[in-house]
């Protein structure tokens, strides 16, 4: 099996198709690198497409401590990944969890991502919100330590923002419970205990936000509600970021709508490597109504 291995020597698995300016795939929390193999099919085409399981995820190593699973490790996978293939930039999609990471990632690395796509990204960012996801995640955690993921699979992906993959595919949302009833409960309970409870807020990094210059393309399902506010405020913070919001989608928005998904990603990639995606105009900041 392939294999990277982080910094603190913890091993992270990788699959990889293709050739051409590479992509690497960032999974969601209830994902890993099949919640990607739509878009590895597709783009692998024409690009070298690559998915990581994080750390966590077996075949990945599952460390043993929950402050092993930091938002600074998450995104130190990502740094990891490039390093151990030898690439000097990509292109960095993240999806939710994983986005958090592709975001803290451009914050920390610019120089080393061609774009940043954020999609489904900002559960439990916002202020008003933050005590109650932490709440959620702890709970969920101390769940999953003691009844494992067979008991929790249903109940945790049946919800507000994946009820919209059941009824577009219920085949897609069934093989869906089963790939998440297969994770580990250890390192799930881990990752949500060491990095989706104490992951700092988007807001925090208003200032790295307004001085970036990686273009980012934000997407977002217009019924994924925890996450409509923050992807409006990272387009309002971020001059080189466009924002895209899919109709009647919910969280996992690769799954849902598979072709709109990539054909976002595909023309966001093409004017990044064109040179035609643009810093906002100033012109368009203005209080002008008229």
């Amino acid at each position: 099996m392939p294999y990277v291995t982080a910094p603190d020597n913890v091993r992270l698995y990788y699959e990889e198709a293709g050739a051409g300016t590479p992509i690497v795939f960032v999974h969601e929390f209830l994902g890993d690198i099949e919640a990607w193999e739509p878009q590895l099919r597709y783009f692998s085409r024409r690009y070298r497409a690559i998915a990581f399981n994080a750390r966590g995820y077996p075949p990945s190593d599952v460390p043993a401590r929950a402050e092993d699973y930091s938002f600074e490790h998450q995104r130190a996978g990502i740094l990891a990944v490039l390093d151990g293939l030898g690439l000097e930039r990509a292109h960095i999609v993240g999806l939710s969890m994983g986005a958090f990471a592709t975001f803290y990632f451009g914050m920390r690395w610019p120089e080393r991502a061609l774009s940043l796509t954020l999609a489904g990204i900002g559960s439990g960012a916002m202020p008003e919100v933050r005590a109650q996801f932490r709440a959620e995640s702890e709970a969920t955690a101390a769940s999953l330590l003691a009844e494992g993921w067979a008991a929790n699979a249903v109940p945790r992906t049946l919800t507000p923002t994946r009820v919209q993959l059941r009824n577009k595919d219920p085949r897609g949302f069934a093989a869906f419970v089963e790939r998440v009833a297969a994770h580990s409960s250890e390192g799930s309970a881990l990752t949500l205990k060491g990095y989706q409870a104490l992951r700092p807020a988007l807001g925090d990094f208003a200032r790295e936000m307004s001085h970036s210059r990686v273009p980012t393309l934000i997407i977002s399902g217009d019924e994924d509600e925890p996450c409509l506010d923050a992807s409006l405020m990272l387009k309002r913070h971020m001059p080189w970021a466009g924002l895209a919001f899919l109709p009647q989608t919910g969280h996992a928005c690769n799954l849902e709508e598979p072709d709109l998904f990539n054909q976002l990603c595909e023309r966001f990639f093409h004017h990044v490597e064109s040179g035609q995606y643009r810093e906002r105009d100033p012109l368009a900041r203005s209080s002008r109504m008229l």
